[in-house]
């Protein structure tokens, strides 16, 4: 199986849960130390500092992007997840594993309600590309990640739904 289980937090509180879990654990280490390569995430951006924060790692192939997590388990995929509580002030920074240097698509999601099913009228969403998402689900192509074996850093504009236009940016 190729869950992910060691993904962490690195500004606010520590939280780390594995694909097959559904409650936090804390985080054992630091996005820095040993352990295999690591994206570093600063999400900007967010509407509130309400809910919790999710980062979420697939496969890089439209196939599996977004596809569910226990569907990817079960076919041996990479996956991983992470959630954090929104820090009340300061930088938003997340860290999540990869499994291997590699490409990956990497989504954010502010979970502001805290239910952990996404809103579209209430929750954020954000990918790497930074391109205005619109009425419809995310491409794998505006998620990609390229991690080297040293691991990453992105930045990620969490976006919300903007009347007829869908999702874009906070203005």
């Amino acid at each position: 199986m190729k869950i992910v289980p060691q993904a962490f937090v690195i500004a606010g509180v520590f939280a780390a849960i594995p694909a097959a879990a559904q409650s936090p654990q804390p985080a054992t280490a630091s996005c820095s130390a040993q352990g295999g390569p690591a994206i570093r995430v600063s999400v900007v951006g967010l509407q509130d500092r309400a809910g919790r924060l999710k980062l979420e790692l697939y496969p890089a192939t439209e196939a599996d992007f977004l596809k569910d997590d226990r569907d990817l388990v079960k076919e041996h995929k990479d996956f991983a997840r992470i959630w954090a509580q929104t820090p009340q002030s300061g930088a938003v920074n997340l860290c999540i594993r990869a499994p291997r240097a590699g490409r990956f698509a990497i989504l954010f999601t502010h979970d502001r309600d805290g239910k952990n099913k996404f809103n579209i009228w209430k929750d954020g969403v954000g990918v790497v590309s930074g391109q205005k998402i619109g009425r419809s689900r995310p491409k794998v192509g505006q998620a990609i990640v390229n991690v080297p074996a040293t691991g990453t850093s992105i930045t990620i504009r969490a976006q919300y739904v903007s009347g007829l236009a869908g999702f874009s940016p906070v203005k």
